[in-house]
């Protein structure tokens, strides 16, 4: 029973993952035709293509949370089930791009990760590594027995790093809000906050033990 929800599970983050990255490379041959492979100097969208996308991100998040609870009733296997689909729909995502266009070139090449609130950008391996994290943890608690319980201690864990990983993905472009959305015109990128992603991953990675281990069976 358990290894035919995460059969599903996959199949359902990897359908998902499709459909996101064929609609990606239409996008890149509306907006970047001249060169599908580059998408810095950075081009805005339409408001009217903006606000698609962002009602499609906000979408995208609700099937993944809907499928979840459509799966299990405990709330940490709950959560378990989110983090799998999220994961292998992330890591899928990028393998799907890489097929249809041969994209990403490079471990450390730039990407738009997300748009809510404001524009996500880091290298593609980075949200790629808290994918497999997410695919992993998620997968083993999936298919065991138990049902993982955040303490306060864990919870804090993990929330704490979600924050600091979110900060290095938010942080590139807070300086261009205040400039107005013609800053983000041409926007290319220049270092990303390591200091901030490391730690925030190691401290994720803790939260998810702790709570793995302060568990109670079936």
């Amino acid at each position: 029973m358990r290894a035919r929800i995460l059969i599903w599970l996959t199949l359902f983050a990897l359908a998902m993952a499709y459909v996101e990255a064929a609609l990606v490379v239409h996008l890149r041959q509306l907006y970047y035709a001249d060169n599908l492979l580059a998408i810095f100097p950075l081009r805005l969208l339409s408001h009217s293509d903006l606000v698609i996308e962002l009602v499609r991100e906000a979408a995208t998040i609700l099937m993944l949370v809907a499928v979840a609870f459509l799966t299990e009733r405990d709330i940490g296997r709950r959560f378990a089930a989110f983090v799998y689909a999220f994961g292998i729909w992330d890591l899928a995502y990028y393998g799907c791009l890489k097929l249809l266009i041969d994209w990403p070139q490079t471990w450390l090449e730039w990407d738009v990760l997300f748009l809510l609130p404001w524009p996500w950008f880091g290298p593609w391996l980075t949200p790629a590594v808290i994918a497999l994290l997410f695919a992993s943890w998620g997968a083993w608690i999936l298919l065991s027995t138990c049902q993982p319980r955040f303490t306060r201690l864990s919870a804090t864990l993990f929330v704490a790093g979600a924050v600091l990983g979110l900060s290095a993905f938010l942080l590139p472009a807070a300086g261009l809000l205040l400039q107005g959305e013609i800053a983000f015109q041409g926007y290319q990128p220049e270092a990303f906050a390591w200091s901030l992603f490391v730690p925030g991953v190691l401290a994720m990675t803790a939260g998810l033990i702790y709570a793995s281990r302060n568990k109670k069976k079936e």
